[in-house]
């Protein structure tokens, strides 16, 4: 998905709140995109992002994010409700349900798309999830590509007095996901019932906390729906003022600055430029049984 910095930012004294800015992706899709913003542009290495819905899809209609090119990250994508068809141009055909977890790896160059699958493009579906994107290390970016999909069964999770928390990637009270990443970093969906009080890992210098819906307190003050709130390092707590369901992300700060444009990550403006260069001459690589549309560059015509 694309990284125009649309978001708002507001300061207080222990933490910053960033408020999702709604992005129609086509067909009445809607997402709200939270990272990257105009003051916050990372947290740990997490680079993007969106909050997509939750949105009905009426019979007969469904998401279509066109092909697309990536490099220098990974793309984690993570669902509430609905299915999602992931292809790309590894030949990889995979569809992605509630608590799994697809990890796309872009390295030095991929393309994928994200579809409705046929029979819910038939009966209509309702459609809630995360999708983020993690930069890569310098060392790391130009890797090649690759793809991991971990069913739902086997994302560790625990309960605890008010909470069960589902380590998606990296290690976190006490649970290591089975997602190999490329840097220390966290990520987990946290549902809290109303009153209960949450530490956050405290090892990572970069942390936030995302509301997908309720409502939680950091520092005295209120977090509700669609907004993220960025600590300082130290020890952080969230209380859930209503039952809500938090995603929990950060890490290690990556090894110097990221440029980012449209759907690339890079150390090098030099090679973002590269690849938008290759994906004009369309020198990517294709889908094998999706190649016949894509999304172009954005001076090129509409993007997603």
């Amino acid at each position: 998905m694309t990284t125009p910095a649309d978001s708002t930012e507001v300061e207080n004294t222990e933490t910053t709140g960033i408020a999702a800015r709604r992005r129609d992706l086509g067909n009445g899709f809607v997402v709200r995109r939270v990272l990257p913003s105009p003051l916050r542009r990372m947290v740990g290495p997490f680079a993007f992002v969106d909050h997509m819905g939750p949105v009905e899809l009426q019979p007969g209609m469904g998401m279509d994010v066109r092909p697309h090119p990536h490099i220098g990250l990974s793309t984690v994508t993570f669902l509430f409700d609905g299915e999602v068809v992931h292809r790309d141009s590894l030949g990889i055909d995979q569809v992605i349900r509630p608590g799994d977890v697809n990890w796309m790896t872009a390295g030095s160059g991929i393309v994928h798309s994200e579809r409705s699958p046929a029979a819910t493009r038939k009966t209509g579906s309702r459609v809630h999830g995360m999708q983020l994107w993690v930069a890569l290390p310098t060392a790391s970016e130009e890797i090649s590509a690759s793809f991991q999909h971990h069913p739902a069964a086997t994302i560790p999770s625990l309960q605890q007095p008010g909470a069960r928390l589902c380590t998606i990637a990296g290690s976190a009270y006490g649970l290591v996901s089975p997602v190999a990443t490329h840097s220390p970093l966290f990520y987990v969906e946290a549902r809290l019932d109303a009153g209960a009080r949450l530490q956050l890992p405290d090892e990572y210098a970069g942390r936030a906390a995302y509301v997908v819906d309720g409502t939680i307190s950091c520092d005295g003050k209120p977090y509700a729906e669609g907004v993220m709130a960025v600590f300082r390092p130290g020890p952080a707590q969230i209380v859930a003022l209503t039952a809500s369901r938090v995603m929990l992300l950060g890490g290690a700060v990556l090894d110097g600055e990221r440029h980012i444009w449209w759907n690339f990550v890079s150390s090098s403006q030099a090679r973002i430029d590269a690849a938008a260069a290759a994906w004009r001459a369309r020198e990517f690589p294709a889908i094998p049984g999706d190649d016949q549309e894509f999304i172009p560059l954005p001076d090129e015509g509409a993007g997603h």
